[in-house]
């Protein structure tokens, strides 16, 4: 069973003062998780974590990382100046990108970020920036499927990214003709995925094929990206990762391949964002509205335009009626929202205890991926997001649309005065 970190007298008390529905995060959370991660890489001096920002772009939520040693991943040119407006700089930056336009590479390069190269054509805009950057980083698709003891985890071969083995031995090439002196490598093979030694044999790859590069170009390489993938437990009956025990899964794969090559001196780096903060945030909605037809739905006043996963990809998220945790679930419900769209469901044949209207809702793991996804469909306004701090005080980090927010980008005469 799955416990809210926020208890039914305090949420009482955020809603009153913050109508539903909102996301709701948990500082204290985040920052412990943030220094798990820190102490599983202990191991690893120049270790540094890259908070991914496409997860949760909240400048609150930044910052508590920032504070927490980490850098940002960013991917496009808004995620960029996102950050500069924050302060980060240099290779605090880590930018991501793909298809990307030459401006996008022109900020970066301005805030001195570490340019990720996602394709070999990416060279090109390279040479068009006003200063070759002395470190790139070069993305790496194996192709083919990805598997873990025989086990298919994803198929980096369907995948729009990164480099071919022969395509990164032509950009090392070029790249270090233009003056480049460091480079870093970096590859996503599988989506959150909880398995242990993901990240280890994502490790040894990379690893290897660092030492090989090494070999046949004479590049220098300073550091291994292993971006993202780890995954968080959104059923109650998954296990989580174990961060400590995937920290010793990557040591021991640099003991064996990097430091018998003389590479020990690299340091590790992630892109971690799912697993940084999904655990650790709520989407908090009022049911307002119930339903009997051929099932029993209880409609919400969030919707997927707050929350897109279920309706996206089917995704499981877990349900508390908050005052209700520990009543029998006896009950069988379709959450819903209010969309014009049949796929605009929470949950569906989910066991519950009885709904009544006026409950409050929390729907789980939603810190990552979440509000970040939200969209305008039917006019439905983005919602707010609420950080519960780590003294148990709450603060607005994000306020909630509205109508003029949605009509401000049209040249509309919008009269209504309830605007």
């Amino acid at each position: 069973m799955k416990r809210p970190f926020v208890d039914a007298k305090t949420l009482r008390n955020i809603v009153a003062e913050y109508p539903t529905p909102f996301h709701l995060y948990d500082e204290q959370g985040i920052r412990e998780n943030a220094r798990r991660l820190h102490q599983a890489f202990a191991w690893n001096p120049g270790f540094k974590e890259y908070f991914a920002v496409k997860a949760t772009p909240n400048p609150a939520i930044l910052e508590i990382l920032r504070e927490e040693g980490c850098g940002v991943d960013c991917a496009t040119l808004t995620e960029l100046l996102l950050a500069e407006s924050l302060g980060f700089s240099g290779q605090e930056i880590m930018f991501s990108s793909n298809m990307t336009p030459l401006e996008d590479f022109e900020l970066a390069h301005k805030l001195g970020a570490i340019i990720n190269l996602d394709d070999l054509t990416d060279v090109e805009y390279i040479k068009r920036l006003p200063s070759i950057p002395e470190t790139i980083c070069l993305r790496y698709n194996p192709g083919g499927n990805f598997s873990i003891s025989n086990e298919i985890m994803d198929t980096p071969g369907e995948a729009k990214y990164g480099m071919t083995r022969p395509q990164l031995n032509q950009a090392i090439e070029k790249l270090l003709e233009l003056g480049v002196r460091e480079f870093g490598l970096h590859a996503f093979l599988a989506s959150n995925t909880r398995a242990n030694d993901y990240y280890p044999t994502l490790a040894k790859i990379l690893f290897e094929l660092v030492r090989d590069l090494h070999a046949e170009t004479g590049a220098h390489f300073a550091f291994v990206n292993l971006s993202g993938g780890i995954g968080v437990p959104y059923h109650p009956s998954q296990e989580p990762a174990d961060i400590m025990v995937i920290g010793a899964g990557v040591e021991e794969a640099f003991d064996d391949v990097l430091v018998p090559a003389g590479l020990g001196h690299l340091a590790i780096m992630a892109e971690l964002g799912r697993f940084m903060l999904a655990p650790y945030g709520h989407l908090i909605a009022t049911a307002i509205r119930r339903k009997e037809i051929y099932k029993n739905y209880i409609g919400l006043d969030a919707s997927a335009a707050n929350l897109m996963r279920p309706a996206m990809y089917g995704s499981y998220h877990h349900i508390t009626i908050s005052g209700k945790e520990d009543c029998p679930p006896d009950h069988i419900y379709d959450v819903v929202g209010g969309l014009c769209e049949n796929n605009d469901k929470f949950a569906i044949n989910r066991h519950l205890p009885e709904i009544e209207l006026g409950d409050i809702v929390i729907i789980h793991d939603t810190g990552a991926h979440g509000f970040s996804m939200g969209y305008n469909y039917n006019g439905k306004l983005r919602s707010a997001e609420v950080l519960l701090k780590a003294d148990g005080s709450c603060e607005l980090i994000r306020r909630a649309e509205t109508p003029a927010d949605y009509f401000a980008t049209l040249k509309l005469p919008v009269r209504s005065s309830s605007l």
